[in-house]
């Protein structure tokens, strides 16, 4: 199965905190040791995610430099290990967050074996992390990318490239939570944050058939973008005088995509109905605002988080954005950008995701 083994692995490489200013270096690097249970992917898209910020200043913690951001990338593969199946030479392929977990090698994993790879305890990001090998892996911002097979997903023929990208960290971090917690008929659900990965919520949610979808935001700005994206009803926190209030107990079901610690938590579970449930995948570089038991308790309220989905998840995510014509609002960008784009990502200006191209 295997084709061109002479790839040059080259892209954007951060050397320190620097590069979330604007200085990425475009040089060489060294991938995994090619496995037999490989791809390697000719890059023609990654889209620009919050993590390649935040891992490119260090603000999870110390990053392991040198480092080459993004996870959301799409292209074609052009060697394909003998031990791959389901993916050819010439195929379209996409890979997120994720580019290896497990899989029992490590013995039994509970996790893998459930199909919950992304919760796997010895998984591998696509980047900013080391394979269990030790060898370190490099993510999306240059021209080949090199990933085990079993993160690799082939891409819709109804999807185009460009729009596929983002979803496949941006994307599946707001569908896994809306579909694990029950988002669809019957039900009403806010996003909080109508932004790269709030916009996505919003899709995600009237593609899952929610009977009623509030985009909810700081300020009023992003109204209008929310109800063409689907939204029902908009909330802007510091313009609604008493939003808490008003609008209490009317959803079963709140997302929050936002990464700033100073969230009015409190306020968001007094929107909560009885037994609802408030899941957090946006993450802020400091902790989270305190909560009294009782705010949970008397209304049997459920606190919780999500990190982006399992492969199977992504596939049905992916053909679901298929079939019913989902569309992220994307900008794109030329590879050669990349600098410009992440300073641009760090200053708000996305409408609403940046995708970079070669």
């Amino acid at each position: 199965m295997s084709s061109s083994t002479n790839q040059e692995f080259e892209g954007w490489v951060g050397l320190d905190k620097s590069a979330a200013q604007g200085k990425m270096v475009w040089q060489t690097f060294e991938p995994k040791t090619w496995e037999e249970t490989d791809v390697d992917i000719e890059i023609s898209h990654c889209g620009v995610c919050g993590s390649d910020l935040h891992t490119l200043r260090s603000g999870w913690g110390e990053s392991l430099y040198p480092c080459v951001v993004g996870h959301e990338i799409v292209g074609t593969a052009v060697r394909v290990g003998s031990k791959v199946s389901g993916i050819k030479v010439g195929d379209r392929v996409g890979v997120g967050a994720q580019s290896d977990s497990c899989l029992g090698r490590k013995g039994d994993c509970e996790d893998c074996a459930a199909g919950l790879e992304n919760h796997c305890a010895n998984k591998t990001d696509t980047y900013n992390d080391k394979f269990l090998n030790g060898e370190k892996a490099y993510g999306g911002y240059g021209k080949f990318h090199r990933c085990p097979s079993h993160f690799v997903y082939k891409i819709p023929d109804a999807l185009p490239s460009s729009a596929a990208a983002p979803m496949l960290c941006g994307g599946i971090t707001t569908y896994s939570p809306l579909k694990n917690n029950g988002c669809g008929p019957g039900k009403r659900v806010g996003i909080v944050g109508v932004g790269g990965l709030g916009h996505f919520g919003i899709l995600w949610a009237k593609a899952l058939g929610a009977d009623h979808v509030v985009g909810i935001s700081r300020r009023g700005s992003k109204r209008d973008d929310a109800l063409k994206l689907g939204a029902d009803a908009y909330i802007a926190t510091d313009e609604d005088k008493d939003w808490e209030t008003k609008y209490a107990h009317s959803l079963d079901l709140i997302v929050c995509t936002v990464s700033s610690p100073k969230l009015p938590l409190s306020k968001y579970i007094q929107l909560l109905r009885t037994n609802g449930k408030y899941i957090q995948v946006g993450v802020p570089e400091e902790p989270l605002p305190a909560v009294h038991a009782f705010e949970l308790i008397l209304k049997g309220v459920t606190i919780g988080g999500s990190a982006i989905g399992p492969p199977e998840q992504v596939r049905e995510m992916l053909q679901l954005a298929a079939d019913r014509n989902v569309r992220p609002w994307i900008q794109e960008r030329p590879m050669q950008d990349a600098n410009q784009a992440v300073v641009d990502l760090g200053e708000g200006k996305p409408r609403y995701r940046y995708v970079l191209y070669n």
